[in-house]
């Protein structure tokens, strides 16, 4: 219901209210107040300058009118009410947090999910499905450009094909977002809509068959979760491919990362896998009894049971039959559904079975293993061994699962429900890949595909505090978040990296903010690859969790501990350092780590206990597919007997490796190599870097695409879990979506703006849009932009031809873009690329759209029209050919019976017979040549066809070789590296172990020396007491003596000591303070910064908003510019019809005179005529009164009579002649009358006509004025705006002043030597001044002003010159006219072509005058324009100096500031040297901040300033463009005088070029008239010839009549008969003269090789004839004479 509006809304035309509302909303400054709870609405009160603290503003809210004193840093500027609900975030005049989130809310409390985020689409899931999903609305999108659609999931969707379609390059796309976020709902519109409108060839792949599919996918793939009661639990990549026309040729599903645990154990509250629940409540009678499900256990060691609640079980009932329609929907058959039912209950009875937690491994209820055997096709002791005797003893240790506390955690009695919980996830993994086996078969197609779509649906960011659940995420939770991570570093990679490098290499600057890094911080703690691919052994360098989990499950002592404490040794934060940019931090549980995901904005705390479990292989989940493989029951061994000879799976992780398409190999192909390269062939059997490895399959995949991202945000925490009630945790997504329109909660369309912040802080959507705006996001190559919008430039394709090669493409795509008329900071020339703004290749592509619907449409009218002369061509020929048929019917008609005629139609078919015959026999041989030609070269080409595949095939075994020769030498070259690495340092470890031992060698010998002296002194004191006792007691003095100094000393040394150890720890006490004191200085110092940092961040935002918005203001009046110039041609091409219909009107005036003065000479001679009339009558009555008189008098003779009766009937004849004149006469003036009035009609239509246009132009000029008058209060207001700023800037500078003036006077008592330094600095800035003042005076003495007047001067001599001679011409022109038009009375009627060509040339005439006339006024005003742009520019030099002497003044405050601060940090050093007054320092710090942040206000007014000068220099070459389009004016006019000089020149040419003509046309005319009399002579000889042979026809006949008289009955009979025949023949020959006589000279036209062509027909008809014996000797010879007659004579063929 929404979505209708938006998509057939166009911009609409503000009216003046909303115009006074949006000058009312820039009037009073809005900003937002971001605080704890979300953001408000606010307006900036205005307070005086100091009334405030620095750094604060004072805003009052708008929705209770509150006043308060607010930090800068918590206010962000708002936008007008108008983009509240912007279509796209990119569009926003202001673009902040606060905005972006408003927009948001805006649009998804109206129902408004999807909205576009410059090149991205930002969807927010709602709680109830809304109805923008159906048939009809897929239709709206069919066909469409982005920029023409509303945004929806559909245009991201249609947008990929359309560029899949005409770049024929893969592209994909990648859904991102949270669990629950509507990820997979998204995936199935996409693969719905593109299958929808790309169709497929005999439709094999329809909406309902990929319903068919979701339906099986959820069902096994999907589970209820804290988070989202319908979680998909695996990743996919949905490939479709498409052929050369744009249809689905085939389809596939590859699935990754699948969570088979889940099965067996998984956290609180959350469910397994929705299948089980849909088999347990729906299975029939028949399949219970067949799965043993008639009564179910009580427990269950996997936690699988039944629900209990009847309307779950009911729901659940419906889904498992919808389950089985979509299998059936799919090709499954019923063999091979009822196996999947069999592993999936075996499944179950295996956790009913459970197994034993102490003693011999073994099961706890065998009843229940019996029953999972039974189902899986082998017996009990087959099942056991699989599960429990294979495992080798003490090689597992136990793991924790979610049912287990934290005290039985490290003991190892319960592997047997460790063995259990293996084969029952191996069995759950193997049946998942068999049913996406059978899923890809009924999608494959051997059909030939072009290019792949891909669509990339992963499980999203997982925390379980979102859900408030007190527990720590799994190990699993942890893949799907690294997943996303991976995906989020692909988004950073393509939205921020490549389009740098690529900026980096075309050589374009672009001022961007410092682009933060992506995730690699928290993906490396995670998957950082060891340079050591081999070693085992605990080193120190960092390595990812994936590695130390490996690591540590191969070590003997290896434990969860360990492994979080080397992890955190890795990662964490050294003591001391800031825990800023480190995402690892230990938590307080035990076994707990938080890692910090999505840049930091989403801290999840995992539990790691029984995590080492995931790493160590248990051999009872290999068993699974052997088990399955071995099974006596033939659907299930079949179907995994079947799957196992494929490479369905990659290394047991990448399941839907299949396929029958080129693309799918091409991707199994890549995949594998993923897994077969560099590391990944060393440690692709471990199951911890498989992790990794498939993630990097996956990226792989996607990153030789082109990527589109669909950035999906959860509105709030509690929708999952409180609004998706599904039988009893498993949900259906994939069933029929319900429109429920509008009719949702208004509670429910709320937001959680907190949530919503951190969403976009992590997904940095706001950093995309940032540098989408102010970057180049489109680009082309040169020759692509030139070949794809050359078509509209006309005239440079006329100029150099369609597909023109030019040498320079730089050079031709810069004409174009010139030619184009775009804005010059809308684009951007690089090295090899032209780079566009956001939106601007869009308008050209819709420019292009327009420019090639009318080319093409004027070239179907060519087409028609073509088409119609050839058809009327055609027609033509059909005539002529029906009229010959007509005259040849005529014909054979007369000659129809003639016996000749008999004769030659009955003999001319034989003949033909005989040609055909050989004509077939000829056509035979050649069809026999062609089909041995046909074999040998289908031999050929079977040969040629052999030999590419036999030579293909090799090609393909040579490449895979090769491929694994490479890989083995990639994967040799890396274990030698990390082998010679090793050695060295394992090398260097002994070389320091070497050093060790020979110290301590070193050491041992001299304590052995000493040792061997002590015991020496020993025994000679031993000895000495021996032998003398006096010298004993000597030295037994010496020894108390030498003690007691001995003890002294040490006295003295402990005394000496303690008192240096008072002093150290006094000494280090103060230390600590200082020290403690510098940290607390450097925290608030870290403080400011950071401060400082965001608000230097803000403000550059706030700045390139603005800059955006002007830019988009330039481009704007750019348009309006474009605007009026076309308006100004339209109004003089308005004004050049205006004066063309005045010198009409003028020419029907003249005509109109003409007429009524012919019609008055008309009148007159009518007149004349009625007095002649009148005088006749008088004449005639004369004369009969004469005849009266002459009658009554009888002596007149007759001659009189005579006279006067010829007289009378003389003068009766003049009378009707003068009547005849007269009416003609009274015709010609009653048609004159009519044409007066039908020009007169004409004329007022005109009139009025003219009257309408001028009205109309001179509204469209009064709405221009009004227009040009807004914009120059406009502009008024701006200029009052600066110079209010440029004042507040003076005051700001005298406040600075005084200041500056306090501080030094309160400085300047103190030190001397920084007084002479400052002074010597003092004197180096003025000597700079002086130097800059020169270079100042040197720039105003050389300024352009002076030289652009005398320009401008000798422009307009130059064009009074052109005037002048343009007069002269003007005169010369009109003499040759009256010229021309002496010369046109002189030739005839048949030059009337000509006298049109003269008129519309006196036309143009008057046009130039006009022309002219006007070009004298815009030359007037033109000087006026240059007088004042002359006194503006003086205006603006006046301002430039003054700017410049602010800018001076402004510089040098600066420089005497940082002086200042220079001498003041020197003097705060010395103070804390000298240990001074640590509040003097504090307030010396104070003042130095405070003149910092005033030399920043100054370097923004210095900014500003500079930004003003920059505008005047744009008006100022405004204006001489302005001055150049005129003189380019003028040159046009010149050159149509040129041209009219040349037409008339040309027409002299062309009335000569017809004299010559005329006079050859007559002497051809001479020529045919001799012709035919020569024709008519020959005719007449003819004649004569004729009739000769006729006489001796006649002669001959005679002769034989005599002697056939004395032949025998039969000879009578036949002479008879001849007779007859001859009298036949006679009657013929004078239809032949009559004919003769009607067709004189026709003999000449006939060619002579149908006259020898028809002889040699008579004389075959003669041999034929003579050679049938029964003809008489008459009848030869009558047929001899008439074929001597066809011979000798040219009229015979036609005869």
């Amino acid at each position: 219901h929404h979505l209708m509006p938006e998509l057939a809304s166009s911009t609409p035309v503000k009216t003046e209210e909303q115009i006074a509302a949006e000058q009312a909303w820039y009037g009073s400054e809005k900003v937002w107040l971001v605080h704890k709870d979300g953001f408000s609405l606010a307006t900036v009160v205005k307070t005086e300058t100091g009334s405030l603290p620095e750094g604060k503003v004072k805003i009052k809210l708008e929705h209770d009118g509150t006043v308060l004193d607010v930090d800068e840093d918590d206010v962000e500027k708002a936008n007008p009410p108008s983009f509240d609900r912007c279509e796209d975030l990119a569009a926003l005049l202001y673009l902040n947090e606060s905005s972006v989130m408003h927009s948001l809310r805006q649009r998804y409390g109206g129902n408004l999910i999807h909205t576009y985020a410059g090149p991205n689409m930002v969807i927010i899931n709602p709680v109830s499905a809304p109805s923008m999903y159906s048939e009809k609305v897929m239709h709206m999108f069919k066909g469409c450009r982005r920029e023409d659609t509303a945004p929806h999931i559909y245009a991201v969707a249609q947008s990929a094909y359309r560029n899949l379609l005409t770049t024929r390059q893969d592209q994909s796309i990648v859904l991102l977002g949270k669990s629950g976020s509507g990820k997979t709902t998204n995936c199935q519109h996409l693969v719905q809509y593109l299958v929808s409108i790309a169709g497929s060839t005999g439709k094999i792949f329809t909406a309902e068959k990929w319903q068919a599919v979701y339906t099986i996918l959820e069902a096994f793939g999907n589970s209820a979760t804290s988070i989202n009661n319908n979680a998909s639990r695996f990743s996919q990549i949905v490939s479709l491919d498409f052929d050369q026309a744009g249809q689905v040729a085939s389809a596939s599903i590859q699935t990754m990362l699948l969570e088979k645990l889940r099965v067996v154990k998984r956290p609180e509250t959350e469910s397994t896998f929705n299948v089980f629940y849909y088999m347990m409540a729906g299975a029939d009678s028949t399949l219970r009894t067949e799965l043993h499900f008639n009564h179910f256990a009580e427990n269950s060691a996997f936690g699988i049971v039944p629900q209990t609640k009847s309307e779950d079980k009911q729901k659940a009932s419906q889904q498992f039959t919808k389950l089985q329609a979509a299998m059936k929907v799919l090709g499954i058959s019923s063999d091979e559904q009822k196996a999947l039912w069999l592993i999936l209950g075996a499944i179950y009875h295996l956790g009913a079975a459970g197994a034993t937690k102490a003693g011999r491994k073994q099961f706890a209820r065998h009843e229940w293993a019996q029953k999972a055997a039974y189902l899986l096709g082998c017996t009990l002791e087959e099942l056991s061994s699989a599960i429990f005797k294979h495992q080798p003893k003490g090689s597992l240790q136990r793991s924790t699962s979610f049912r287990q506390g934290p005290d039985d955690v490290g003991t190892g009695d319960n592997s047997a429900l460790e063995c259990l919980e293996a084969m029952a996830a191996g069995l759950y993994s193997e049946l998942f890949t068999l049913v996406i086996s059978l899923v890809n078969r009924a999608l494959k197609s051997s059909q030939h595909s072009l290019c792949s779509l891909l669509i990339v649906d992963t499980p999203g960011f997982q925390n379980p505090k979102l859900a408030k659940r007190d527990r720590g995420a799994t190990f699993e939770e942890l893949c799907h978040n690294y997943t996303q991570e991976r995906l989020q570093t692909l988004f950073h990679e393509r939205t921020f990296v490549q389009e740098l490098e690529r900026y980096k290499e075309e050589n374009i600057e672009l001022a961007l903010d410092d682009i933060e890094s992506s995730t690699s911080l928290s993906v490396s703690a995670i998957d950082q690859t060891s340079t050591q691919v081999r070693t085992l052994a605990r080193t120190d360098e960092a390595r990812g969790l994936l590695w130390l989990m490996e690591e540590e499950a191969l070590q003997p002592g290896g434990s969860e501990e360990t492994l979080l404490e080397r992890l955190f040794r890795y990662y964490s934060p050294v003591d001391g350092e800031s825990k800023g940019p480190a995402l690892l931090l230990k938590s307080e549980k035990a076994h707990h780590f938080l890692l910090g995901h999505s840049h930091g904005t989403d801290w999840v705390e995992y539990d790691a206990r029984g995590w080492l479990s995931h790493a160590r292989q248990n051999p009872a989940s290999q068993n699974a597919a052997i088990l399955l493989q071995d099974s006596q029951k033939k659907n299930i061994s079949g179907l995994f007997m079947g799957r196992s000879g494929g490479a369905t799976v990659l290394s047991g992780s990448i399941a839907g490796l299949e396929g029958g398409s080129q693309l799918a190999l091409r991707r199994a192909t890549s995949m594998r190599k993923t897994f077969t390269t560099g590391v990944a062939a060393v440690k692709k059997k471990s199951l911890c870097i498989q992790i990794k490895l498939q993630v990097d399959a996956l990226i792989d995949t996607v990153r030789r695409s082109r990527v589109h991202f669909v950035h999906c945000l959860l509105p709030k925490a509690e929708t999952s879990a409180g609004h998706l009630k599904v039988l009893g945790g498993p949900s259906s997504r994939s069933g029929e979506i319900d429109a429920h329109g509008e009719s949702c909660d208004n509670g429910l369309m709320q937001l959680d703006v907190c949530l919503l912040r951190a969403q976009l802080r992590g997904s940095k959507l706001l950093d995309a849009l940032r540098i989408y705006r102010q970057g180049y996001p489109d680009h082309l190559v040169f020759s692509e932009f030139r070949r794809r919008f050359d078509v509209l430039t006309p005239h440079l394709t006329k100029k150099h031809g369609r597909n023109y090669i030019v040498t320079d493409e730089r050079r031709a795509v810069e004409e174009l873009l010139e030619s184009l008329e775009l804005e010059k900071s809308s684009y951007h020339m690089g090295l090899s690329r032209v780079f566009f703004r956001a939106g601007v290749l869009a308008k050209l592509e819709e420019n292009r759209d327009i420019q090639t619907r009318r080319n093409i449409t004027l070239f179907q009218a060519a087409c028609r029209g073509y088409l119609a002369r050839q058809a009327f061509k055609k027609r033509k020929i059909q005539d002529l050919a029906i009229r010959c048929i007509q005259k040849n019917i005529k014909k054979n008609r007369g000659v129809k019976g003639w016996p000749w005629w008999k004769l030659f139609t009955t003999v001319r078919p034989l003949i033909e017979v005989q040609l055909t015959e050989e004509q077939i026999r000829g056509k035979d041989e050649e069809i026999q040549q062609f089909k041995l030609k046909l074999e040998k070269v289908e031999k050929e080409r079977n040969e040629l066809r052999l030999n590419t595949d036999r030579l293909e095939s090799k090609i393909t075994e040579l490449s895979s070789e090769l491929a694994d020769e490479r890989n083995t030498g990639e994967s040799a070259s890396q274990l030698l590296e990390s082998e010679t690495s090793e050695r060295l340092r394992l090398e260097k470890d002994m070389k320091d172990l070497q050093a060790k031992f020979d110290t301590m060698k070193k050491q041992m010998e001299s304590m052995e020396m000493e040792v061997m002296e002590a015991r020496l002194i020993r025994a000679s004191e031993l000895n000495g007491e021996m032998d003398d006792d006096d010298t004993g007691g000597e030295w037994r003095l010496k020894y108390e003596r030498a003690i007691r100094e001995i003890e002294f000393t040490k006295k003295r040394l402990q005394q000496e000591f303690d008192d240096k150890l008072e002093v150290e720890q006094q000494n280090k006490r103060q230390l600590e303070r200082k020290l403690t004191d510098l940290q607390a200085d450097n925290e608030e110092v870290q403080r400011v910064a950071q401060q400082l940092k965001k608000k230097c961040q803000r403000l550059t935002a706030e700045l390139q908003d603005t800059k955006l918005h002007l830019e988009g203001q330039q481009s704007r009046n750019h348009d309006l510019e474009k605007k009026q110039r076309k308006f100004d041609s339209e109004q003089t091409q308005a004004q050049e019809e205006v004066q063309r219909e005045k010198s009409q009107r003028e020419k029907l005036s003249r005509e109109k005179d003409m007429l009524t003065g012919e019609v008055f000479s008309l009148r007159q001679q009518l007149e004349d005529k009625d007095l002649e009339i009148c005088a006749v009558n008088l004449k005639l009555e004369q004369m009969e009164a004469e005849l009266q008189d002459l009658n009554s008098q009888e002596s007149k003779d007759e001659a009189s009579l005579a006279k006067v009766k010829k007289q009378i009937r003389d003068l009766e004849a003049k009378v009707k002649d003068q009547e005849e004149e007269l009416d003609e006469q009274a015709g010609t003036i009653q048609m004159l009358e009519q044409a007066k009035l039908r020009l007169e009609m004409e004329m007022e239509r005109l009139r009025q006509t003219h009257s309408k246009e001028i009205e109309s132009k001179d509204d469209e000029v009064e709405e221009i004025r009004q227009s040009c008058s807004k914009k120059l209060k406009q502009m008024e207001v701006q200029l009052e705006e600066e110079y209010e700023e440029k004042q507040k800037v003076l005051r700001e500078r005298r406040d600075l002043e005084a200041k500056l003036m306090s501080a030094q006077d309160q400085v300047s008592h103190r030190d001397v030597e920084t007084e002479k330094r400052l002074r010597k600095d003092l004197k180096r800035t003025k000597a700079l001044l002086a130097d800059a003042q020169l270079m100042l005076d040197h720039l105003k003495n050389n300024a352009p002003s002076k030289r652009e007047i005398a320009q401008l001067k000798n422009q307009l001599e130059e064009s009074e010159f052109t005037c002048a001679a343009s007069v002269k011409a003007r005169k010369s022109m009109e003499v040759e006219i009256e010229d021309l038009h002496v010369q046109m009375d002189d030739i005839s009627k048949s030059k009337q072509t000509l006298e049109e060509q003269l008129s519309r040339l006196q036309r143009e005439k008057n046009d130039l005058q006009s022309r002219m006339e006007e070009d004298q006024e815009d030359l007037n005003e033109l000087m006026k324009k240059h007088k004042a742009a002359v006194a503006q520019s003086t205006q603006n030099l006046a301002q430039i100096s003054d700017l410049q002497a602010q800018l001076e003044e402004a510089m040098k405050e600066k420089q005497d500031v940082q002086e200042k601060l220079t001498a003041l940090q020197s003097q705060l050093e010395f103070q804390e040297q000298s240990m001074v007054d640590k509040s003097l320092v504090s307030r010396q710090e104070a003042k130095i901040r405070e003149l910092e942040t005033k030399m920043e206000f100054e370097k923004t007014q210095v900014k500003r300033l500079e930004s003003l000068v920059a505008r005047l220099k744009e008006n100022l070459e405004k204006l001489t463009e302005e001055r150049d389009q005129r003189s380019a004016s003028e040159n046009r006019e010149k050159e149509q005088n040129k041209r009219l000089l040349r037409q008339i020149r040309d027409i002299k040419e062309e009335m000569a070029e017809l004299a010559k003509k005329e006079a050859e046309a007559s002497r051809k005319k001479h020529e045919l008239e001799m012709d035919i009399e020569s024709l008519e002579a020959a005719n007449q000889s003819l004649q004569a010839d004729l009739k000769l042979a006729f006489k001796r026809i006649g002669d001959l006949q005679a002769a034989i009549e005599d002697e056939m008289e004395s032949d025998d009955n039969e000879d009578l009979i036949n002479s008879e008969g001849a007779s007859d025949t001859d009298s036949e023949v006679e009657d013929r020959v004078d239809g032949v003269k009559s004919w003769l006589s009607k067709n004189k000279g026709s003999a000449k036209n006939l060619s002579d090789d149908g006259s020898l062509k028809s002889s040699r027909s008579v004389l075959q008809l003669f041999v034929h004839v003579f050679s049938h014996s029964h003809i008489s000797i008459s009848l030869l010879s009558s047929l001899y004479l008439f074929v001597f007659l066809f011979c000798a004579h040219p009229v015979c063929p036609s005869i």
